[in-house]
């Protein structure tokens, strides 16, 4: 079995068909879902369908794109939202300096309040960084220092550095379709050596679809094509990569019902 941690349900390119896309990911192996919110206005759907479908989960934040629009979200809104018995995560937050959407204050409060409500929850943090490692991990390094947290840096793409110092804060590693892209020889690199037991894979769904699948939009059925190529570039059997990201995933999210 393999989980697909991180993918957009409710996203255009697949909301218009979004029991065909559970069912051909089934049909690939894919045994679960963390259908990712990244504004308020999407926690009631992307909660609605973890309730209706019982191999989806959620969670419930908001992306550093829509922090501008959600400056006067409060914890207490945050914390409320985690207390369904599906949302098992808090994200996606973090630090985007990439696009410029949200004023990069405003993305740095909102991400240490996620992070905040997650210390006291215990649930993890799913992060997006990009253009940001600084100020990312400046955050996490005095975030931690306050008290631990679970957490996973989502669709990897950054430095082989930064990724050794998030390991060495205790987060997971998540990787997406982009692996496979014949661009990404920097982060296949570091794919390589990321610990067994602090690797996740997502598709990120409907982005980053991986070979063989660019340019169509991507499915949590995809997964499947890039967890092969991980497994290939770190010499193991799909068997073996399937069975320890799924254990990884129940292990992160533990309040999973796996």
């Amino acid at each position: 079995m393999l989980v697909d941690s991180h993918c957009h349900l409710e996203y255009k390119g697949v909301i218009e068909d979004q029991q065909g896309v559970l069912e051909r990911a089934r049909g690939a192996g894919i045994g679960a879902f963390l259908n990712i919110s990244t504004k308020k206005s999407e926690w009631d759907q992307v909660v609605g369908t973890a309730n209706r479908e019982a191999d989806v989960f959620a969670s419930v934040g908001i992306h550093p794109h829509e922090a501008d629009k959600h400056a006067d979200l409060t914890r207490a809104e945050l914390l409320a939202a985690t207390d369904n018995p599906n949302v098992i995560g808090i994200g996606e937050t973090g630090l985007d300096y990439y696009y410029e959407h949200s004023d990069r204050e405003t993305q740095k409060r909102l991400f240490r309040m996620h992070i905040d409500v997650a210390r006291e929850v215990q649930l993890p943090v799913i992060i997006h960084t990009r253009d940001a490692e600084e100020d990312t991990l400046e955050i996490l390094t005095d975030e931690m220092e306050k008290g631990a947290f679970p957490a996973l840096i989502h669709c990897f793409t950054a430095s082989a550095e930064f990724g050794q110092k998030v390991l060495d804060l205790g987060l997971s590693i998540s990787i997406s379709g982009i692996v496979t892209f014949k661009n990404a020889k920097d982060l296949q690199a570091v794919v390589k050596d990321v610990p067994s037991d602090r690797l996740l894979v997502e598709t990120d769904s409907p982005f980053l679809a991986p070979v063989p699948h660019r340019g169509h939009p991507c499915e949590p059925a995809f997964v499947a094509d890039t967890a092969q190529f991980m497994a290939e570039l770190r010499g193991q059997e799909l068997s073996e990569l399937a069975a320890q990201t799924t254990a990884n995933f129940k292990q992160l999210f533990s309040k999973a019902a796996l």
